[in-house]
């Protein structure tokens, strides 16, 4: 696709590309990725502006390093957003004035749309030229048992429509909440994720799943329904918004959203059986980088494939992170090389997750040293350690009051910035929700204003605090965590890495903590 002569042809001269679908996941296929096949950057987030001059690429700190080593720099102006920069105005800052601003209706939310309209003027394409064939496909769903999820489906929906009148609506078109609400995932048709393709109308007395063939009828349902329909701004997509007109209300509250977010006991302790199978994986996968040579990062990472595999995964949460030494500093590392070989000395970092039974996505990081680690890996993995100890007791030392992830993620930054650590850097949030996606919201750790809200009974979330200097190596220990009574529980219960840990390093207070995670 020659997208200049598109923009030539449409009278435009400044696009917005995108990573997302119609459906606005985060983890879109590569195949369905415009801003990829733009750019060649196959990391999971980031915007691209064609401009007359060049195209920027707008990527966050996870993805600093690899956008750097995947884009062709004569084409692609990499644009390295910092904590706290605002990607809107970083996109209109490029933008004159009197220029306008093309946009896919369908790839961006009305939320993004209207921070856009506040900035610059913009003109909106129904179809994305990249798009190849796109459409929904509703083969493989399946039916979550209510042991698993705790309530039906109609127990669910009757707690969303119990509060709706005759002449009201909800339209829900987030991919997650669709499958919690209807208790249904799909392991097939999209690798990494157990989302169904579906949108859903949630009526007084009724509910319309509008999947798979039956999405050809939603354009003409939104155009003529005689309902009050309240939308989430952050989850439909600008067509759909316009489609409903002025019969569309923003939502004050997901109802929903929340609902999903709150794991009820039947979702916790199917996540604590989720979670040992997915520790399982990961100390088979420790004892085969131990007992092996010659083997590489590919290699590592389709053993580990069938580790997932031989504990039951249905499949796998997100695609593996299996980073060697220089390429463990990549956040997100995504290449997993045959070319890179594990010898003596080399570190490895192991990020990965598995879907079972339940549908609800696991998370967990580990690094491991094949032989004897230096004591340069080991001051960097024990400030980790003690980053995450500090963080996962965080309600602990501070009693008596609400905890966020915001303050959470603060202390943490600022222990590390009170630290000489010789230019290794934490350039990421320091954990996410994690559910029917492996990155929900909320909640939410890190410096955003979204994570400035209290943590609440049952939420689940990961803890990932990390250190990584361009050039050496990267160092993130992630624990998956619920909120529970007060405190931070763990679902991950296997051990931090041993060999790796500077014991005079730790207080008392950190060694007497870090014993619940010295099982094996």
């Amino acid at each position: 696709m020659n997208i200049r002569s598109f923009m030539q042809d449409n009278d435009i001269n400044y696009l917005l590309v995108n990573s997302t679908n119609e459906f606005l996941v985060e983890y879109n296929a590569l195949s369905q990725n415009s801003r990829y096949k733009l750019t060649g950057f196959t990391g999971s987030t980031g915007e691209a502006l064609v401009t007359p001059e060049t195209i920027y690429l707008f990527v966050d700190g996870r993805y600093h390093i690899q956008a750097d080593c995947e884009v062709n720099h004569d084409i692609v102006s990499v644009v390295k957003l910092q904590t706290g920069q605002n990607i809107i105005d970083e996109i209109a800052a490029r933008i004159p004035e009197n220029e306008v601003l093309g946009v896919f209706s369908k790839k961006n939310s009305q939320n993004k749309i209207d921070k856009l309209l506040s900035k610059r003027s913009l003109r909106y394409f129904d179809n994305d030229p990249f798009d190849e064939n796109f459409s929904a496909n509703s083969q493989g769903d399946v039916q979550i048992d209510p042991s698993l999820t705790g309530l039906t489906a109609d127990e669910k929906i009757s707690l969303i429509s119990s509060n709706l009148s005759e002449n009201e609506a909800i339209y829900v078109t987030d991919l997650d909440e669709v499958s919690y609400l209807f208790n249904l995932r799909n392991f097939v048709i999209q690798p990494y994720s157990a989302k169904i393709q579906a949108k859903a109308i949630i009526m007084k007395d009724n509910a319309i799943l509008f999947n798979g063939e039956k999405l050809k009828n939603l354009d003409e349902f939104l155009k003529n329904t005689k309902h009050k329909v309240y939308v989430d701004k952050n989850k439909i997509n600008a067509y759909d918004y316009m489609l409903l007109g002025d019969r569309a209300y923003e939502m004050k509250i997901n109802q929903i959203k929340q609902m999903k977010a709150q794991k009820n006991n039947a979702e916790i302790e199917h996540l604590k059986v989720a979670f040992k199978k997915t520790d399982n994986a990961v100390r088979a996968i420790r004892d085969y980088i131990y007992s092996n040579d010659n083997i590489s990062e590919f290699d590592i990472a389709v053993q580990l494939a069938k580790e997932f595999k031989n504990q039951g995964a249905l499949g796998l949460s997100f695609a593996s992170i299996v980073a060697k030494d220089k390429n463990s500093a990549l956040a997100h590392y995504s290449k997993c090389s045959k070319e890179e070989k594990i010898t003596d000395g080399s570190l490895v970092l192991v990020d990965c997750g598995g879907y079972f039974e339940g549908g609800l996505a696991t998370d967990i990081t580990r690094v491991f040293v094949k032989g004897e680690p230096t004591a340069h890996h080991k001051k960097i993995y024990t400030n980790v350690l003690k980053a995450f100890l500090h963080a996962y007791n965080y309600p602990k030392t501070h009693l008596n009051r609400p905890i966020n992830g915001y303050e959470i993620d603060k202390y943490v930054r600022d222990f590390f910035n009170e630290r000489d650590l010789g230019g290794f850097i934490f350039n990421h949030g320091l954990g996410h929700g994690i559910g029917v996606n492996v990155h929900e919201y909320p909640p939410n750790l890190s410096a955003n204003e979204i994570a400035k809200v209290p943590l609440l009974e049952g939420e689940c979330f990961s803890i990932e605090p990390g250190l990584y200097k361009e050039g050496e190596f990267g160092i993130r220990l992630e624990n998956s965590c619920y909120y529970h009574n007060g405190a931070i529980e763990s679902f991950v219960k296997m051990n931090f890495e041993k060999k790796l840990i500077n014991y005079d390093m730790l207080s008392d207070i950190e060694r007497n903590w870090l014993e619940e995670f010295e099982v094996i």
